[in-house]
Parts: structure tokens; sequence; C-alpha cells
């Protein structure tokens, strides 16, 4: 399946802002670095991509960037402050239909939800090139962290409105080989995941792998979105990403 090339407005172009640009860039995805501070203000570091002198806390700055036609918004600044207010802005103001977020104090964690614009939030720079990634794959895909030494992976998936597996039930869902279903949040409900259970849009369903999935594992039964967590896994597993305890220390 071919994937749509999208634009994405990127907030901050420091070190991890530029990072995430030139992945996306390699994707084919079109590009928009914005950065206030002269000092970051380096078009030649990322040169494919666009660029604006301009503070994305303010409203006209995201007006001249044309903010209503992106994608996806990354906040992607060392300052979870700024990065509330780009993500409330996009999402409220401009209607972006993707907001991730950058958490840099992980005390500010409960502050990144969808109240604040914010459909994706990681803590690392690791995890937010594989967040945003996961995100423009499939909508709302995140591996939120590893252990037992990279051999094991926690993965969020919020479901879309027209996720083939809303409606569904929990024995229906065809996993990939290790992985298990070990809960799912509704609004504000943990719900341990019986086999009768009805999944709906907007769930975040939580699944745990002992291993990262062969690439034969379920390829005939699995399907596109089993298939798209395989690729993140693996992915990530070549990268290194896993090799720690957590990505939220």
């Amino acid at each position: 399946m071919v994937k749509r090339k999208m634009r994405i407005a990127i907030a901050g172009a420091g070190k991890i802002g530029r990072s995430i640009a030139g992945e996306l860039l390699e994707s084919g995805h079109k590009i928009l670095l914005i950065e206030r501070e002269r000092s970051n203000f380096e078009p030649n570091t990322v040169p494919d991509a666009d660029w604006l002198n301009a503070d994305a806390c303010e409203l006209t700055a995201l007006q001249e960037a044309g903010l209503q036609t992106c994608d996806v918004v990354i906040a992607a600044t060392g300052d979870d402050k700024s990065n509330l207010v780009v993500g409330l802005l996009a999402k409220v103001e401009f209607g972006v239909p993707r907001v991730v977020a950058r958490i840099n104090d992980v005390r500010n964690e409960w502050l990144f939800t969808q109240t604040w614009g914010i459909d994706v939030a990681v803590s690392t720079p690791e995890a937010m090139v594989a967040g945003i990634e996961g995100a423009i794959d499939v909508g709302h895909l995140v591996r939120l962290m590893a252990f037992h030494e990279g051999r094991a992976a926690l993965t969020k998936l919020t479901l879309p409105e027209r996720d083939p597996l809303v409606g569904q039930q929990v024995r229906e869902l065809d996993l990939p080989e290790a992985t298990v279903l070990v809960t799912v949040l509704r609004g504000d409900n943990v719900i341990v995941p019986q086999p009768g259970e009805v999944l709906e849009a907007g769930d975040e369903m939580l699944f745990v792998s002992n291993n990262f999935p062969d690439q034969s594992s379920n390829a005939d039964t699995g399907g596109p979105l089993w298939e798209t967590i395989r690729k993140v896994w693996r992915r990530d597993a070549q990268r290194g990403l896993g090799s720690g305890s957590s990505n939220a220390k």
C-alpha cells in the first residue's frame, strides 16, 4: 500500500526537531520547521525543509505558516509549556488532524492529553521518532517502551473512529505471535479485557509482546494493522531503541 505523503509542521528546530525532520523527509513528506531562536535557525542543516523564523506559540506565526494545511503538527521544543500551547492552537484554532508532542519533564505527562489537543505524547527523543512514525503509519500507534533488555515491548494503539477493529470483540483479535492485549483505557476507565468486550472508537489498547514478532508471524492472517505493528517493532529493534530497560526514565 502506498502511503499518502503529508505536510508536517515541526515546532522547534533544535537537535531533536532537525533529526525528526530529516527522517520524515526521507519518507517523502513535506516538512516545515518553525524556530524562534536565531541560534537554532539554520536552514542549511535541513535544506530540503521549509523554514520559518517565528514563535510557534503565537497565533499570527501559525497563520503565516499555513497550519490549516498541515496533516500533522509536531511540538518538539525543549519547553513543555510551549509544546502544550502549540498543541492546543494547532488542534483548536487550525483543526490539525494529528498533533504529536514531546514531554521534557515526566512530571508534566498528565497534562499531555486531548484536552490540550495532544493525540500522541512521548517523553524521550528516541520514543519521539518512534511515536511520530507510528502515528503517521497507522493513525495512533505508539511504541511506548522496551524492557527485559529490549526483548519485550509495550505498545499503545488508539482506535480511530473508522478503524476496522471498532465493534469487534476482544476474542476476535488476531494478534501477532507472542503478543497480548493487557488493558483497554476508555475515558477514565481502565478495563481488563474479557473475550466478549466490544472495542469502541477512542479506546487506547495496551499490548505487550515478549519479543519482536518475526516477519512471517501471522503474515497471512494478521492483516495490515498487525503488519504495521510488526514493522514498527522490527524497525525499532534494528535502531536499538529497545536496548534500555525503559524509554521513560
